[in-house]
C-alpha cells in the first residue's frame, strides 16, 4: 500500500510511525513544507488517557516523551490579588519542538520517507498516485478547499483575540490569571513544559482588545514568522506582577481569532482528514496536538483491522467523530465562558474559581471533591451542606432546597379535569423531596389545550379537582406546589387555532388565525381567571408558559410573529402582549406567593431569538413582576436544530441570571445530583428542574441526599417511608473482603508542583489559598 501524508506535524508523523510499525511493507511518504526544526508554538499538554494510548501503541515514543515530561497536579486561579489552588488533576507537558524531534527520530528509525522543506503535490495528484492520502494540513487545509463540496466545512470564527507566547518563568502549576483593567478583562492560560520554559496564552474579548489599544496591530503587515512586538511588550507590562522579572518570548506570535472547524464528513474517496484539518477545539479545554495524535492512533488501527481502505476510513470516522464532538461541546462551553468572563469576575473568589474550573460542564462538583476535598470544603465554607440543599427565597416563598420537579404533560385529564393519576403523580413527586413541584401545561381555555387529555383551569369543576389534589399534597408534604398555565396557540388541538401570525406549525398542521385585539382581550381575561382559580385551588407558585411555541411564545419570537401592528414589528412590539398578560396576572396573584415565567431563550433556528434579545425579554418580564425565569429553549419552530448534550440549556439560565440578577431555573438534560450541585455552586442558576430523571425516580431528591450523606431538613422523608431511607442490602454487600496486600500503596499527593530545580520531592504541598497573587 502506498500512503501519502500531507503535513509533518505531530499527527502526521505519529500516524506514519504507527502505520509503518503495523505494516512495515507499506510505502509511506510524508511531505512537510517547513524545516525539521521550523515549528511554531511552545508546550503541549497531554491527558493521562492519551498517554496510556501512546504507551500501548508505541512504547518507544512513550518512553522518550516520559523522560522529559514536566509533571504537576495543581491548578492555580489568580484573581483580585488572591491565588486559589485546586489539586489532584494530573498534567504532563512537553515542548512542541522536542515532541517533533522524538517523532522525527522514530520515523527515521522506521524508514518512513519524510520530505522536509517540500510542498506536497496537489491533493488530486496524490489521490491518483497513492492508495491513501492522509491530510494533516491544518486549520487552513488546502485539501479541504480542493474538495469543498464534499467536506462542507463549517468555520466558526469567534470575535475574541488571543496570542500564543512563551516565557522563561517556570510556572509551578497550570495557572489561570485574570487581570481586570480599565479597558476590560485580560485572562491568561499558562503552564510549564520543561525545566526552563512555560507556555502563556493571552486572551480577551474583542471590546477589551480594541479599548486596550491592542488593535493597532491590525494596521501592521507582519510577514510570516514575525511577531507583534508592541502587543507583546504591553502584555508583559500588564503581567509583570506574575512574571517575577521574566520576559514573554515570541514565536510567530500574533493576535488571532479562534476558529472551530467542523466538517460534514472527513473522507473523500481515498483521502481522509486528520487533526486540525478535520476538527479543532478551543485551547482552554483541549490540545489540538492531543486530538491529532489520538486521530492518528485510531486511523492506523482501523487500517490494520479492516480489509480495505474505504471500510477502514469509515470505521475511523465512526470511531473518532463522537469523541471529537464531545470534546468540541465541552470546548465550546469553555470558550463561551471565557468570552463572557466579565459576568463572573464579581463573584466571591472561591465561587469564581469553582465556576472557572467547572466551566466546560465536564468537571463537576463531585469530580473536584474527589481530586481535592480541601478545595471544595473551602468553596463550601459559607454553607457546609451540599449546594442543592441550601434554601432559597423565591418571591414570597422560602424553598427548602434547589430542586424543582419540572412540569410534565400527563395527558390524563377528561374535559380538562385532572383525576387520580394527576394526584398520584404530583403527590409522589412532592414526597420525593423537591422543594417545588410544578403541575404541567394547564390550559386557560378549552381552545388553548394541546390535546384532549390536557388539564385545564377554566371551570369550577376543574378548580375543585385541583383543590382536592393540592389539599392532599399539602397534607402529606411541605413541598411547594405550582401550576403552569398556558394557551397552546398554534400548537393547540383546536381545529382553528389562534396565533400571533397566521403561520402553521408544519405542513401537516392547520393554519392558525391571527389574533385580533378582541382575541387578545379574551386571552388576558382567561389567564387572569385561571390565575385566580389557581390561587383559590391552593397553589403556591404560578408559572406562565411563554416558551415552546405556545401562544405567548409565538408573540415573542421573530420567526412566528410577522405582525405589522403594535404587537409585532420589532422586539418592543413582540413583547407588548406578553407583558400585558403578565401585568394583569401579577395584579391578581398574591404577593406572598411566587410568579414564574418560562421562556424559550433560543429558537435554535436562523433568524430566531438571540442571546441579547433573550436577556431583554427576561429583564422586561422581571420589571413587570416575574419573581423568576424558568429558562428553556426551542420547540418554537419545527425546523429547529438544537445542540443537544448534557445540561445543554444551562448556559441560557446562566446568561439571564448573571445579566439581569433575576432568579433562574435551569432545565434540560440535568439528571445527576453532581450536575445540580455544580450548577448551583457556580452560580449558573438558582434552581434546577428535573423532568425525565424525576419520572425515572420520583424519590430522586431523597436518594441524592442519602448518596451524599445528607440528613438535614432540606430533604425530609415522610414518616411512613423512613424505613426505606437507607439502601437495602443487595447480593454480596454483606461480604467483608480480606486484606491481601502486605504493604498498602502510598496515596498520591493531592498537590504536586513543577519544581524542576528544587532539591525536595516533587510532591510538594501547596496551600489551598494564599494571600497574594505573587511571591
Amino acid at each position: 500500500m502506498r500512503v501519502a501524508v500531507i503535513g509533518g506535524g505531530p499527527g502526521g508523523l505519529y500516524f506514519a510511525a504507527l502505520a509503518k510499525q503495523l505494516s512495515p511493507h507499506w510505502e509511506i511518504t510524508v511531505w512537510e513544507r517547513n524545516a525539521p526544526d521550523g515549528t511554531f508554538g511552545f508546550g503541549v499538554v497531554f491527558s493521562d488517557e492519551t498517554l496510556d494510548g501512546i504507551a500501548q501503541a508505541d512504547p518507544v515514543v512513550h518512553a522518550a516523551m516520559s523522560a522529559e515530561f514536566a509533571r504537576w497536579s495543581d491548578i492555580d486561579v489568580r484573581h483580585r490579588g488572591r491565588t486559589l489552588t485546586s489539586g489532584g488533576h494530573g498534567f504532563a507537558a512537553l515542548g512542541r519542538r522536542r515532541l517533533l524531534e522524538i517523532l522525527q527520530e522514530r520515523c527515521a528509525a522506521l524508514e518512513v520517507d519524510v520530505r522536509y522543506r517540500t510542498q506536497a503535490p496537489p491533493p488530486e495528484q496524490l489521490a491518483s498516485a497513492y492508495d491513501l492520502v492522509v491530510a494533516c494540513d491544518g486549520v487552513r487545509s488546502g485539501t479541504r478547499a480542493a474538495h469543498a463540496d464534499t467536506f462542507a466545512t463549517d468555520l466558526d470564527e469567534r470575535s475574541g483575540r488571543y496570542m500564543w507566547l512563551g516565557t522563561d518563568k517556570v510556572f509551578e502549576a497550570f495557572t489561570f490569571i485574570v487581570e481586570e483593567r480599565e479597558f476590560g478583562t485580560l485572562q491568561v492560560h499558562a503552564y510549564p513544559y520543561d525545566a526552563t520554559r512555560s507556555t502563556v496564552i493571552v486572551e480577551m474579548n474583542e471590546d477589551a482588545w480594541r479599548r486596550g489599544g491592542f488593535d493597532r496591530s491590525e494596521s501592521l503587515d507582519l510577514p510570516p514568522g514575525a511577531s507583534d512586538e508592541a502587543g507583546i511588550r504591553r502584555c508583559e507590562e500588564i503581567l509583570a506582577p506574575h512574571l517575577d522579572g521574566h520576559r514573554l518570548l515570541p514565536n510567530n506570535s500574533k493576535w488571532l481569532r479562534f476558529t472551530t472547524v467542523r466538517n460534514r464528513t472527513w473522507r473523500h474517496g481515498n483521502t481522509v482528514l486528520l487533526g486540525d484539518a478535520a476538527h479543532t477545539a478551543h485551547f482552554s479545554i483541549g490540545s489540538g496536538t492531543k486530538l491529532a495524535m489520538e486521530d492518528a492512533l485510531a486511523l492506523a488501527a482501523c487500517l490494520h483491522e479492516h480489509p480495505d481502505a474505504p471500510s477502514a476510513l469509515a470505521a475511523y470516522e465512526d470511531e473518532r467523530r463522537p469523541v471529537v464532538e464531545s470534546t468540541q461541546r465541552a470546548a465550546q462551553a469553555s470558550l463561551e465562558w471565557f468570552e463572557h468572563i466579565d459576568r463572573y469576575t464579581g463573584q466571591d473568589p472561591h465561587q469564581f474559581a469553582f465556576n472557572l474550573l467547572t466551566r466546560s460542564r465536564r468537571v463537576t462538583y463531585d469530580g473536584l471533591r474527589a481530586r481535592d476535598e480541601g478545595f471544595t470544603t473551602a468553596v463550601n465554607a459559607s454553607a457546609p451542606v451540599p449546594p442543592m440543599f441550601r434554601p432559597l427565597r423565591l418571591g414570597g416563598l422560602r424553598l427548602r432546597n434547589r430542586v424543582v420537579a419540572a412540569p410534565v404533560s400527563l395527558s390524563t385529564a377528561r374535559e380538562g379535569v385532572p383525576g387520580d393519576f394527576d394526584l398520584v403523580h404530583l403527590a409522589t413527586q412532592a414526597l420525593g423531596g423537591p422543594a417545588l413541584v410544578l403541575a404541567g401545561m394547564t390550559a386557560v381555555s378549552a381552545g388553548g389545550r394541546t390535546d384532549a387529555g390536557c388539564p385545564g383551569l377554566w371551570t369550577d369543576e376543574q378548580e375543585e379537582a385541583w383543590r382536592r389534589i393540592t389539599g392532599f399534597v399539602h397534607g402529606q408534604s411541605d413541598a411547594c406546589l405550582g401550576i403552569q398555565l398556558t394557551h397552546a396557540g398554534r400548537r393547540a388541538a383546536d381545529g382553528a387555532p389562534l396565533a400571533a401570525s397566521a403561520l402553521a406549525w408544519d405542513e401537516r398542521s392547520a393554519v392558525p388565525r391571527e389574533a385580533t385585539r378582541a382575541d387578545m382581550d379574551l386571552v388576558v381575561r382567561d389567564f387572569v381567571r385561571a390565575a385566580e382559580r389557581a390561587d383559590r385551588a391552593g397553589f403556591d407558585v404560578l408559572e406562565l408558559q411563554y416558551g415552546h411555541g405556545h401562544l405567548l411564545s409565538g408573540f415573542l419570537s421573530p420567526l412566528t410573529n410577522r405582525r405589522a401592528d403594535a404587537y409585532g414589528d420589532g422586539p418592543a412590539g413582540r413583547l407588548r402582549f406578553p407583558l400585558e398578560v403578565l401585568g394583569a396576572v401579577r395584579a391578581v396573584w398574591p404577593a406572598g406567593k411566587a410568579l414564574l415565567v418560562r421562556i424559550s431563550a433560543a429558537d435554535w433556528a436562523e433568524g430566531g431569538l438571540g442571546e441579547g434579545e433573550a436577556v431583554e425579554i427576561a429583564r422586561a418580564l422581571g420589571a413587570a413582576g416575574a419573581d423568576g425565569i424558568d429558562v428553556s429553549t426551542g420547540e418554537v419552530v419545527s425546523h429547529e436544530r438544537p445542540r443537544y448534550g448534557r445540561s445543554y440549556q444551562t448556559p441560557y439560565a446562566d446568561l439571564i441570571r448573571n445579566a439581569t440578577g433575576l432568579a433562574t431555573i435551569a432545565v434540560g438534560a440535568l439528571s445527576t445530583y453532581d450536575d445540580v450541585n455544580s450548577v448551583i455552586l457556580a452560580g449558573r442558576a438558582d434552581l434546577c428542574a428535573l423532568g425525565r430523571a424525576q419520572l425515572h425516580d420520583p424519590l430522586w431528591t431523597l436518594h441524592a441526599a442519602a448518596a451524599q450523606g445528607y440528613r438535614g431538613p432540606a430533604a425530609p422523608w415522610a414518616r411512613s417511608w423512613v424505613a426505606g431511607s437507607a439502601r437495602p442490602p443487595a447480593a454480596r454487600t454483606d461480604r467483608v473482603p480480606p486484606r491481601l496486600e502486605l504493604l498498602r500503596p502510598a496515596e498520591a499527593a493531592v498537590h504536586r508542583r513543577w519544581r524542576p530545580h528544587a532539591a525536595a520531592s516533587p510532591a510538594v504541598p501547596a496551600p489551598t489559598v494564599t494571600a497574594a497573587a505573587t511571591r
